[in-house]
């Protein structure tokens, strides 16, 4: 089977025969069979727009920053760690976190 390459100007006007069909499209009713059943209207409210999907992604995995007190020593040490050393203390504290001896055991202290 051979592959069709097809470019659409996005820009360029309709011709007519483009507007004609457009036109035909729109005075055709919507054909079910059971393959493709109406949707009843808890269906059709249980559809988001993408934008907003895309949006609730971002937020839930946006970085949020936070201020920290950190001994001299610790600083020091997370500086020589060199340039990103601010998100190598955040993996450190992100692993810490997901570890339950570690919290339970900085907890009790």
């Amino acid at each position: 089977m051979a592959t069709i390459k097809k470019s659409i100007d996005v820009n360029a006007e309709l011709t007519e025969e483009q507007l004609n069909m457009l036109k035909k499209a729109e005075e055709m009713s919507p054909s079910f069979d059971e393959d493709n059943p109406p949707l009843t209207k808890s269906e059709l409210k249980q559809f988001k727009r993408i934008s907003d999907v895309i949006e609730e992604e971002r937020k839930s995995t946006r970085k949020q920053n936070v201020t920290l007190r950190l001994s001299p020593s610790a600083v020091n040490k997370a500086k020589s760690l060199g340039k990103g050393y601010t998100s190598i203390l955040a993996k450190i504290i992100e692993k810490a976190l997901d570890n339950p001896d570690i919290t339970e055991l900085l907890m009790n202290k």
